[in-house]
């Protein structure tokens, strides 16, 4: 069973509240220790291989939500726009296939390769493999002049051209991208802040469609490494009418709010676990929700191709897309890596 990411994870960090923090934290909060010792040893010790061409590695500093998979498929888009043949790689969370192996949605299901390969083979050659170092060899060997890596920042394993995390912009309703600081499974962070900082060549703060500009506070906080922005916009129109939304996301309250923002009607919105599988009989309860409203149903891309494909022909996909704000400042940081 997948549990849901827990709301306070990311609320702001405020010292009047901290005496009445969830008592689950104090009781994690020497396993996030062990934790944080345990990846930074991993990560010191390493010797990353070399696979022979440039590897972009798009990661986060949390365990989930941050918006990788949209900044992935919009790094892929630019470089193909520069003429370069460029492949993905995915350690196909969620799937039951080792790998390497290149991700064919005509035979392929999300429970072979994991949900986002699977999505984003629709546009690009990818590669699952749970070893990254063999999965971007065979890439590599397969005619990859580049690599995007969809996660890795605290994978060692394959040398990195560029090293990009990504950190979720939104800073309303009491949230923060980081919550307090602590380390799972106390908190959301994979590692300290300052730690996973100093190993970025870049950050990329992604903002909601409706979020003018990142909080200052925020920007001050990530001071280090060059800084871009992009914005998540939608790809399309929701669908018209009555809608009732669903999402299994590592944020699935950020999906109901896209929706609402971009002008859904949305009648009810139910969330659930990042990489839920969705059974039958989940699925019937969600239609009967739906008839009571007289409405359609309506998920993200990521969580579509998880449904069969009879369900998939009775719920509407919703696609969204990262735009940066300043294509020229992604260009320079990608000459200064030598792509």
């Amino acid at each position: 069973m997948k549990l849901s990411t827990p709301r306070w994870w990311y609320v702001r960090d405020v010292p009047a509240r901290r005496g009445g923090m969830p008592v689950s934290r104090a009781v994690l909060t020497p396993v996030s220790w062990i934790w944080a010792a345990v990846t930074a040893r991993r990560i010191a010790r390493a010797t990353p291989v070399d696979v022979g061409v440039p590897v972009i590695c798009v990661g986060n500093l949390t365990m989930g939500g941050a918006g990788k998979t949209p900044v992935v498929r919009a790094l892929a888009e630019r470089l193909a726009a520069q003429g370069r043949k460029v492949h993905l790689l995915s350690r196909g969370y969620g799937g039951r296939l080792e790998g390497p192996v290149r991700v064919d949605p005509a035979r392929h299901a999300s429970a072979d390769v994991g949900d986002e390969p699977l999505m984003l083979a629709r546009d690009f050659p990818v590669w699952v493999a749970r070893d990254r170092a063999a999965g971007a060899k065979a890439a590599a060997e397969s005619g990859a002049e580049v690599i995007v890596m969809d996660d890795g920042h605290q994978n060692p394993s394959v040398k990195k051209a560029l090293s990009l995390v990504v950190v979720d912009g939104e800073t309303r309703h009491d949230e923060w991208p980081f919550g307090d600081g602590q380390v799972f499974p106390a908190g959301p962070m994979r590692g300290p802040l300052a730690a996973g900082l100093a190993r970025a060549d870049a950050a990329l703060i992604l903002l909601p469609a409706d979020l003018p500009s990142a909080e200052p506070g925020l920007v001050r906080l990530l001071n280090g490494p060059p800084l871009l922005v992009a914005h998540l916009a939608a790809a399309k129109a929701p669908p018209t009418g009555p809608q009732v939304g669903f999402a299994g996301v590592g944020k699935p309250w950020k999906v109901e709010r896209a929706l609402q923002a971009a002008g859904c009607d949305l009648a009810d919105f139910a969330p659930f676990a990042d990489h839920a599988v969705y059974d039958e009989a989940t699925l019937r309860r969600l239609a009967d929700r739906a008839k009571v409203f007289g409405a359609g149903l309506v998920t993200t891309e990521k969580d579509w191709v998880r449904l069969p494909p009879d369900w998939q022909a009775r719920v509407t996909p919703w696609p969204v897309r990262a735009e940066f704000d300043d294509p020229a400042a992604l260009d320079a940081l990608l000459a200064k890596a030598g792509l």
